[in-house]
């Protein structure tokens, strides 16, 4: 694997579920020390949390994004035991607070500090924010019209053909309305607190950037890739502070990212932590991001291995992997 370009890949909200981590929690030491390590960060039991829900808050963006964020860590840290820390990837990238997993992957945050940031970033998101969001299948020229004419914004861009917007429950009723009648498609409405990553998050932001300023980050060891800008961070503490702040009321540029992933040259992808699917326990999840990298790279001549770390099934194959590739 040692001439292999490979690229870790992060989620971001919407992946959650009441369970999640579990299963590797009850079969490995470092994921339980991960999630103590979390708890007494938090000052609250995060596993809890993650694996009952007693309270039904998993999907509270204050409550999602640590949770997120700890298994993501816990599965990193577990494959990186597993394979004696011999796969070293040369990019990180994340979907939106996905980014945060990624500068712990790259040594740019420590646990602790990414921990407090996505605490106080969901609290903000969770307390300031409005909105909501929709899921267009349409190009980005149409979905900027429909925004534009309707008070709403773009949130983000996931694919060529599939963009997220964002704006007052009763402005995207109607723009959805008028992109169903002349499309003769339907939106899918997100299950969100907010209209993540549009004008609706400037003063979340905006209380958030005391906490970057404060925070310790490094340089990043490898390269991560930035969802506002569409390609690497610079090598710069200032610089990834002001991306930082400057995401979460700006369009997560995903499809860039992944471009930019492709035209690397990287040959295997590895994605950490969440997973989705109707299934009600962790074997039956699959990886969030899979779908969506898939199809950005079809037709492309280009096809990287896909691998991920979502539960103990998917560990165990991504070890093999790389143990007997």
């Amino acid at each position: 694997m040692n001439n292999k370009i490979i690229a870790f890949l992060f989620p971001g909200q919407g992946s959650q579920y009441a369970g999640m981590g579990k299963d590797l929690h009850d079969a490995h030491r470092i994921v339980r020390d991960t999630y103590d390590e979390a708890s007494d960060t938090l000052g609250y039991d995060i596993a809890r949390l993650s694996f009952e829900d007693p309270d039904d808050r998993i999907g509270l963006t204050r409550f999602t994004q640590t949770a997120l964020l700890t298994h993501s860590v816990a599965c990193l840290r577990v494959f990186n035991q597993q394979t004696g820390g011999a796969v070293i990837p040369h990019i990180a990238a994340g979907h939106s607070l996905g980014e945060y997993s990624a500068l712990f992957c790259a040594g740019s945050l420590s646990f602790s500090q990414a921990l407090a940031l996505v605490r106080k970033r969901g609290e903000l998101m969770g307390q300031f924010g409005r909105g909501e969001m929709e899921a267009l299948m349409t190009e980005l020229e149409t979905a900027v019209a429909l925004a534009q004419k309707h008070y709403c914004g773009i949130a983000a861009l996931n694919l060529p053909n599939q963009i997220v917007v964002g704006g007052d429950p009763a402005d995207l009723d109607r723009l959805s309305g008028e992109f169903a009648a002349s499309s003769g498609k339907r939106g899918t409405r997100l299950r969100t607190e907010g209209a993540f990553h549009t004008y609706y998050m400037v003063e979340a932001a905006r209380r958030f950037r005391s906490t970057l300023k404060e925070s310790e980050l490094s340089v990043p060891g490898i390269r991560v890739m930035s969802n506002l800008t569409g390609t690497a961070h610079e090598q710069d503490v200032e610089s990834i502070r002001s991306g930082l702040f400057l995401q979460l009321f700006n369009p997560v540029l995903w499809y860039q990212n992944l471009t930019a992933i492709r035209e690397s040259g990287a040959s295997i992808l590895v994605e950490f932590g969440g997973g989705i699917g109707s299934g009600t326990v962790a074997a039956e999840k699959r990886p969030n991001l899979e779908g969506i990298v898939r199809r950005a790279f079809r037709g492309s001549g280009y096809t990287p291995s896909y691998l991920s770390v979502i539960n103990l099934e998917s560990l165990n194959r991504a070890v093999e992997f790389f143990t007997t590739g």
